[in-house]
């Protein structure tokens, strides 16, 4: 009997009741990575003391980069606000 009440306890949720789905998963998995990258493509050496890099300025370190990295954050909250798509088309 009591085993019967936990049961009862433990109600599973249906697929719309969850928060995220696969899809919503999927596009974070898809936003992180442009983050990652956008970080990536802003790495490199630096200016030392004795010497001067010209590469601190390229296109890629200051624009490139951080621009695939802000994409990809506003990519983050989209994937997080995503709703389902209704299954009564089915």
């Amino acid at each position: 009997m009591e085993s019967k009440k936990k049961n009862d306890a433990i109600k599973r949720e249906n697929e719309s009741e969850k928060p995220l789905m696969r899809n919503n998963f999927i596009a974070m998995a898809v936003a992180g990575a442009l983050i990652v990258l956008g970080f990536v493509l802003m790495l490199g050496g630096s200016t030392t003391e004795t010497e001067f890099n010209p590469d601190i300025f390229s296109t890629r370190r200051i624009v490139i980069g951080p621009a695939l990295a802000f994409i990809g954050f506003v990519a983050m909250a989209v994937a997080i606000v995503l709703k389902p798509r209704s299954k009564q088309n089915k």
